[in-house]
């Protein structure tokens, strides 16, 4: 399974970004607004300059307390983040979210942003992928 298939698969395959000055108390609504876990930072709408998860504000809450809230996302996302291609395995993916640690990849052709998908997106594909190939082979078990 590739992440073209992913992306494909989402039923909502909006990419939620907000431009680098956005407060950070007004990420914390777009993510609850969204019910999404990740916003890509991007000045431009269509790059993915950075990433803002809910665990980056956890932990700036409990390191800084309530006074992080007034911070931007640029001071508070991570720069650079990983990205993916349409064409890059799920298991690529899954491998540099595990080795990252991280839920959320941005994916990016020819430097635009195209997409992004989750770990929940990429185990909802492999889980559906292997209950195909289990079907198929209780299939041929069965002489079918």
């Amino acid at each position: 399974m590739i992440v073209q298939q992913i992306l494909t698969s989402k039923s909502n395959q909006t990419v939620v970004t907000v431009r680098p000055d956005t407060p950070v108390s007004e990420v914390t609504q777009v993510l609850t607004e969204n019910r999404i876990g990740g916003v890509i930072v991007s000045a431009s709408g269509d790059t993915a300059d950075g990433i803002l998860s809910e665990r980056d504000i956890v932990r700036a809450l409990s390191k800084r307390g309530p006074s992080c809230l007034s911070d931007t996302a640029d001071q508070m996302m991570t720069k650079n983040p990983v990205c993916c291609a349409r064409g890059d395995t799920a298991d690529q993916v899954l491998q540099g979210m595990t080795d990252g640690r991280f839920r959320h990849m941005p994916v990016v052709e020819d430097g635009k942003l195209v997409g992004i998908v989750t770990i929940g997106d990429v185990v909802k594909a492999r889980l559906s992928q292997l209950s195909m190939e289990r079907d198929a082979l209780e299939g041929m078990v069965a002489g079918h």
